[in-house]
């Protein structure tokens, strides 16, 4: 009888751990404040993901330390597939800007899909005497200039590091804000009046003539800006830079979920509405397979760990 007891105990713990996956709310856990690039995206795409998964996606808002404390969390959390991380580009700059991050960027977490992505801009105020790229450069060796990014340790600091410090050899000092919004409302203002900043932000403003690019780190002019060339074609070549909203899951997650997950997001990335409104936000859907997904990851993670050699970048 005992015996008897013990298998159908066993059976029964097997069938409760067999349920269908989802069974309950998925919580998607964003690295950075509400009303970002990331904050945007996750919102865009949790109902998308509940519709084809069938289950709610609770978004929740875990920041600090540019995303790693989020990192962190969902990195430690069950690899269950009930907890996902919502990360900017900074998730695969971070680990060699910060003496400790906190997380392998390789082993603690999983790519399901890099979700959207937009280059970075160099950005004027339209009072300032450069009309091209070439004129800035030549005004930096003559005067002391200074330019506003969202943050140390973004694609769009490392970008102008980048281009400014290594590529062009000028000096222009590098005014950290806390997030692209305060680095755009202070280029409007001209305090400072060049800045590099992820294309969404600025876009209305660059259309409205309050701003003016220069260049774009785009592999190609976008199809918005089409009389604003790329780096490359300036001559920077090697330069095809972008800011990425991406999502992860725990290292350990069966493959079977991670699958159901990226079929969701592939799912989501190809219907009219949600590519209508990440473009409207400045992005460009770029959801991919999971092992092409992987592929990407780790070039982001080898080229923003050069750049930062490269460059000598800090978090301030």
């Amino acid at each position: 009888m005992k015996t008897l007891l013990k298998f159908l105990l066993l059976l029964a713990v097997g069938s409760a751990g067999a349920q269908p996956y989802p069974s309950k709310p998925i919580h998607l856990t964003v690295a950075f404040p509400p009303g970002g690039p990331v904050d945007i995206i996750a919102r865009l795409i949790a109902p998308k993901l509940s519709e084809t998964l069938g289950q709610q996606v609770v978004v929740e808002n875990v920041t600090g330390a540019s995303g790693n404390i989020a990192s962190v969390r969902v990195a430690k959390s069950a690899p269950d597939g009930y907890t996902i991380l919502a990360h900017s580009s900074g998730y695969a700059v971070n680990p060699s800007m910060y003496a400790n991050a906190g997380y392998d960027p390789e082993k603690d977490l999983t790519a399901i899909a890099i979700v959207a992505s937009q280059p970075n801009l160099i950005v004027v105020h339209p009072s300032f005497p450069a009309k091209t790229l070439a004129d800035l450069l030549q005004l930096a060796r003559t005067q002391k200039l200074a330019y506003a990014s969202p943050s140390s340790g973004t694609t769009p600091h490392l970008t102008a590091e980048n281009l400014f410090r290594v590529r062009a050899k000028v000096d222009i000092t590098h005014v950290p804000f806390k997030g692209a919004g305060p680095a755009v409302t202070a280029l409007l203002g001209g305090q400072p009046p060049v800045g590099s900043v992820a294309a969404g932000g600025p876009m209305q403003h660059i259309k409205a003539g309050k701003l003016r690019a220069l260049a774009t780190s785009s592999s190609r002019r976008l199809a918005s800006l089409p009389d604003v060339p790329t780096l490359g074609e300036l001559g920077f070549s090697g330069m095809e830079d972008y800011t990425w909203v991406g999502l992860f899951v725990p290292a350990g997650t069966p493959p079977e979920i991670a699958q159901k997950l990226n079929d969701a997001v592939l799912k989501a990335a190809q219907a009219p509405d949600f590519r209508s409104r990440i473009e409207n936000a400045g992005f460009e859907p770029t959801a991919a397979p999971l092992r092409e997904t992987a592929d990407y990851l780790r070039t982001e993670l080898k080229k923003w760990a050069q750049v930062v050699k490269d460059t000598g970048a800090k978090v301030d």
